[in-house]
């Protein structure tokens, strides 16, 4: 009896592992933010229920996280059709969001990187005052309004605080500077994590910082965002991009994915993104939250 008990136990756990080694293993990159960080998890979580085993590899920069997608050490990646337009195929023409995605598409299927269905968010960049510049400079509503007010009070030396990788990105500061005709140099601008640009405008450091307009701490913080008036940063809607080879293999998970893209849209991704930067909610919590709320868990 002792020996028969044995043996089907051997039969059930070598059972369970044929059917762990039979789950697709996916690999999700996530950049160094926050937003990507939540949508990684939650695609993570998500893909579990369907029978995927992922792995997460986080904190990437976007260059890195394109050049492991590309040669083949990351299959899925949340990505922005801005970043992909401007920053990776080097098109600098003006277009709306349905012909940035259209074009992105295009452009990348010929690397081997599939675009799959939209979500309903675009995560662009803002240039954005804290709360007591803007009431001291009530005039300061668009970009060019601040291009005039750092002109004209260059003794004040107004400080702008940029994300380390918009500062050096080509879709970053110097085509802004160039567009704007901005007075920024190495004198009144500072580098930092993206995470304390909100630091810095929320205590009262900087005269004016660059933030995303999905983030959950521009209420939070009562920060006052600046209208693009000359139209410098384009689209930004986000959307899974798969590897082609991988979406061969697993032609299915095109339609899976589809129905958690189309649940994100800009108010939703600044909620969540203020659980985890506002509320200090971790990012695997919330997004077991989210899941379960809408029934995808």
């Amino acid at each position: 009896m002792k020996k028969l008990t044995l043996i089907v136990s051997c039969i059930l756990l070598l059972a369970g592992v044929a059917h762990a080694a039979e789950k697709p293993q996916i690999r999700i990159g996530a950049r160094v933010f926050t937003e990507q960080t939540l949508l990684a998890e939650i695609t993570a979580q998500y893909l579990r229920t369907k029978g995927y085993a992922p792995h997460v590899t986080g904190g990437l920069g976007s260059n890195l996280a394109r050049s492991a997608q590309e040669s083949g050490q990351l299959d899925l990646l949340w990505e922005y059709t801005g970043v992909s337009l401007v920053a990776y195929n080097h098109i600098d023409e003006k277009l709306n969001s349905e012909q940035s995605y259209a074009r992105v598409k295009e452009l990348d299927a010929k690397k081997g990187l599939a675009w799959l269905s939209p979500s309903r968010f675009s995560n662009t960049y803002a240039l954005a005052l804290p709360e007591k510049v803007a009431k001291q400079y009530p005039h300061i509503n668009t970009i060019s309004d601040l291009t005039q007010a750092l002109a004209k009070d260059t003794k004040k030396n107004h400080l702008v605080a940029l994300d380390t990788e918009f500062a050096n990105r080509s879709d970053g500061l110097d085509g802004m500077v160039k567009l704007y005709d901005m007075n920024l140099s190495r004198e009144n601008t500072r580098q930092m994590d993206a995470g304390l640009v909100y630091t810095a405008l929320r205590n009262g450091q900087v005269f004016a910082g660059l933030v995303y307009t999905t983030d959950g701490r521009l209420s939070a913080f009562k920060l006052k965002l600046l209208e693009d008036d000359k139209h410098y940063f384009p689209d930004y809607t986000a959307a899974p991009v798969i590897r082609q080879a991988y979406l061969d293999a697993h032609p299915q998970l095109a339609a899976e994915l589809k129905p958690l893209a189309e649940l994100f849209d800009d108010e939703t991704m600044r909620r969540l993104n203020a659980r985890v930067d506002v509320d200090h909610e971790s990012p695997s919590a919330v997004a077991a939250d989210f899941l379960r709320q809408h029934s995808l868990n």
